[in-house]
């Protein structure tokens, strides 16, 4: 463990208590309900608040499928609320894989290490701890801080942040701002200078099923309407596809400081020898500066000799903010006229600016615990539950503040093998988490 408590404040010392006892509690998302669900972790979660006197609300939207929402009152009522959410659930682990078992929560190499690490009870963790110390001494927030930790963020959130926001928009129907996860961490980018990504926007997400429908018939015969045939030529078109450079404003501003911070002209029509400087995280970023499509899953036929008459696939689609329209338009030319798609998850977009109070605020709080920070934007290639309160007109920024050593592969352990948090790192956060409640 890195060092001891001296010196430490109360949430500093209970955060890796919190962290490590939420990580035990197994809550493995399979993307369907043969899991073991969230329940265990929502009635852990919403004892702690209790405990603090915060009435916490449990809503299940499937048996075990669990999301904990509550309330805790500001000091001016007048203030639209801040909401603070995080998810219970995990992606599945083998523990054979692991260095240290993906439930344990054990602490080694100054780190604590497990299933959800930074994916995201390390998060989840931390606003308690804060959250606990401050009702604890009487520290009320300037505004009302709603707390939702949710379910199901894993699989799309369906059982979770999309089924609250669909059955009980009340409960946010005030709030004008959200900060969540994969945001907020650090990126050296020199001896004493770290760039802490503020997450500000994601990609679309359209997974699709694809069928192709042709003549069934004998494998001996001659076929030239074959779905096979037809679906594996589309396959192939969407896979080699390369779409072009699309640089949205999250992505230039987040270009342009990253060129500021090693000294370097910005070229726009080089972003990629930018981006290749960026070492682990050059995948994460790769991937939003432009619209991609991968195939994950090709079926057809079921005998050797039969030629059957339809086969699917199955795709990843990732789109830009803004660039929907015609991403889809460049699917179906690709995909030509024989071959059908439909969605089998549709999320859209997500961008907010990065400016306003808030962000000032996460910029100070951060200086102020790190006088080599500074604040910058970036674009998520993935999803979060921020696309479920995107619909009610809330503003969302990825920050979980976290100063990382820069040899850690960060971006990598995202659903990776031997997740793990820097101790120190979630310290860091605690402090910094409690700074910009004071100052949001």
């Amino acid at each position: 463990m890195a060092g001891g408590n001296e010196g430490l404040g109360p949430a500093e010392v209970e955060v890796v208590d919190l962290c490590r006892e939420l990580i035990s509690i197994d809550t493995s998302n399979y993307g369907d309900h043969s899991g073991p669900g969230e329940r265990a972790a929502a009635e852990y979660v919403a004892e702690k608040l209790d405990e603090v006197g915060v009435e916490a609300t449990i809503y299940e939207s499937h048996p075990g499928r669990s999301s904990v929402v509550a309330r805790i009152a500001g000091t001016d009522p007048g203030r639209a609320p801040l909401l603070i959410h995080g998810h219970l659930d995990v992606v599945p682990a083998d523990a054979a894989d692991w260095t240290h078992h993906p439930f344990s929560g054990e602490i080694a190499d100054g780190c604590i290490w497990g299933r959800g690490a930074i994916d995201m009870k390390n998060m989840d963790a931390m606003v308690l701890a804060v959250l606990r110390q401050r009702l604890r001494e009487g520290r009320r927030p300037p505004r009302d801080i709603v707390l939702a930790f949710t379910a199901d963020e894993e699989a799309g959130g369906s059982w979770g942040a999309q089924w609250l926001v669909d059955r009980h928009p009340d409960l946010f129907a005030d709030c004008t701002e959200a900060i969540s996860e994969v945001g907020g961490f650090s990126f050296t980018a020199g001896d004493d200078r770290r760039l802490y990504l503020i997450e500000t926007a994601e990609k679309g997400i359209a997974w699709m099923k694809l069928t192709a429908r042709g003549t069934a018939g004998h494998g001996s015969m001659v076929n030239d309407d074959n779905a096979v045939t037809e679906l594996a030529d589309a396959i192939s078109r969407l896979g080699r596809h390369e779409f072009p450079i699309r640089l949205t404003k999250t992505v230039r501003l987040f270009l342009e400081e990253v060129c500021e911070a090693y000294g370097i002209e910005f070229r726009e029509d080089d972003v990629e020898e930018t981006v290749a400087r960026l070492g682990p995280i050059a995948g994460m970023i790769g991937a939003t500066l432009r619209n991609t499509v991968n195939p994950t899953v090709l079926n057809g036929g079921y005998k050797a000799n039969v030629i059957p008459g339809s086969a699917t696939a199955e795709v990843d689609g990732r789109f830009l903010p803004g660039m929907e329209e015609e991403y889809f338009a460049e699917i179906d030319r690709l995909l030509g006229p024989k071959v059908s798609r439909e969605f089998i998850h549709h999320l859209p977009s997500v961008e907010t600016d990065f400016e306003g109070g808030i962000v000032s605020a996460m910029a100070d709080s951060l200086l102020a615990e790190d006088p080599g920070a500074k604040a910058v934007p970036y674009c998520l290639s993935g999803g979060t539950d921020a696309k479920s309160f995107q619909r009610l007109g809330i503003r969302n920024f990825g920050f979980v503040p976290l100063k990382l050593p820069p040899e850690l592969n960060f971006s990598g352990m995202f659903h990776g093998v031997d997740e793990r948090v820097p101790v120190d790192g979630l310290r860091f956060g605690v402090r910094v988490l409690d700074r910009f409640i004071d100052l949001s």
